[in-house]
């Protein structure tokens, strides 16, 4: 495609008003048009290779961030806010603020599969950000309005401990006291796409099932039964959580 059509061009200079990038700004149409079209709509002409840019630049964003605002933080507190950062629910958390929907093609079967809707925001926005870098080989039309949404981001993860990744920290906290990891065990409880007790988890650790939690998908009720299991943890303590399980079997704590 060599050309964009007036309406579709007029659609993306609304969205990039919308960016608060300035008019002046030199940007390459194509690229932007390219990255907000999905792969039902052409086979060759999507977003997909963009979007692999894409994860780089919002990962370099991040970091930049990160470390002009949070110099003092140790590596793994920065490699586990980024990664809350640059999540799939975080960027397409972003991108729905901006109305994304709007402006990208999808076919009408993949626009009415929620469950998936998600991942190819999340997608299209970093392909997005590659589209901008491209324009211009550098961070300039992406940090002055990326960055508030980080940094808003950043404030809220720094509250929680967990860092809003539940998996992660009931990990490190196994794997720093008795260098195992905990199990979950899944079910789905109906098939309903995007209902929020499609699947329930267990999450078991030495014999004990240390929380439970459900979600629309496999990936958020394990989360959710990390964050039970970690809540218990902070409310009863280590010793006695594990007590039973050491009695039983006799293993010291590292």
């Amino acid at each position: 495609m060599t050309q964009i059509y007036y309406s579709r061009q007029k659609e993306l200079k609304s969205l990039v008003e919308k960016l608060s990038i300035p008019q002046q700004a030199v940007i390459k149409w194509n690229l932007l048009d390219l990255a907000l079209t999905h792969s039902t709509i052409s086979s060759t002409y999507n977003y997909e290779k963009l979007e692999f840019v894409g994860d780089a630049v919002v990962r370099l964003v991040a970091a930049e961030l990160l470390l002009e605002n949070y110099p003092d933080c140790p590596i793994g507190e920065f490699a586990a806010i980024r990664s809350v950062l640059v999540s799939d629910r975080s960027l397409a958390e972003i991108a729905n603020k901006y109305g994304w929907n709007r402006y990208l093609l999808v076919s009408k079967s993949a626009a009415g599969d929620k469950a998936g809707e998600e991942s190819r925001v999340a997608d299209s926005f970093e392909a997005v950000l590659a589209a901008l870098y491209l324009s211009t080989k550098n961070l300039q039309l992406i940090r002055p309005w990326l960055d508030s949404h980080f940094e808003q981001l950043i404030a809220e993860i720094r509250m929680d401990p967990a860092r809003q990744n539940y998996k992660a920290a009931l990990q490190e906290w196994t794997q720093g006291y008795y260098k195992t990891l905990p199990s979950y065990q899944v079910h789905e409880a109906n098939k309903i796409h995007g209902d929020r007790g499609r699947f329930f988890a267990e999450v078991w650790f030495k014999g004990q099932k240390l929380g439970v939690g459900k979600g629309p998908s496999i990936k958020a009720a394990e989360q959710a039964a990390a964050k039970s299991a970690l809540d218990l943890l902070q409310q009863s303590g280590i010793e006695n959580i594990t007590k039973e399980g050491k009695g039983k079997k006799g293993m010291k704590k590292d």
